[in-house]
C-alpha cells in the first residue's frame, strides 16, 4: 500500500479509529457508515512523511484528485 498514488480503502473515516496506541494495530476498522472514505499509502504529490502504508487521510466518496488511485482485490473462495 504505498507507491505513486494514494489508494482508496473500504473503511469509512473516523478521527478516533486510528488513535495512537501502545500496542500494534493490525487491520484497524473504522465506523460502519460515514461521509468520508479513507485513502492511504502516500503519493508522488505529497511530502515524504506521507509516503508510508500507515498514512491515512479522507475524502468524500465522489471526490476526485490526481494523486488518488485504487487497487482491485478479488478474494479466492
Amino acid at each position: 500500500m504505498h507507491g505513486n498514488v494514494w489508494e482508496w480503502v473500504q473503511d469509512w473515516y473516523s478521527k478516533d479509529a486510528y488513535k495512537a496506541s501502545t500496542s500494534i494495530i493490525v487491520d484497524p476498522k473504522g465506523p460502519s457508515t460515514g461521509s468520508a472514505r479513507v485513502y492511504r499509502g502516500g503519493s508522488w504529490i505529497y511530502a515524504a512523511g506521507y509516503c508510508q502504508s500507515a498514512a491515512r487521510l479522507r475524502y468524500a466518496p465522489g471526490d476526485r484528485y490526481v494523486g488518488i488511485g485504487l487497487r482491485l482485490l478479488r478474494e479466492v473462495p
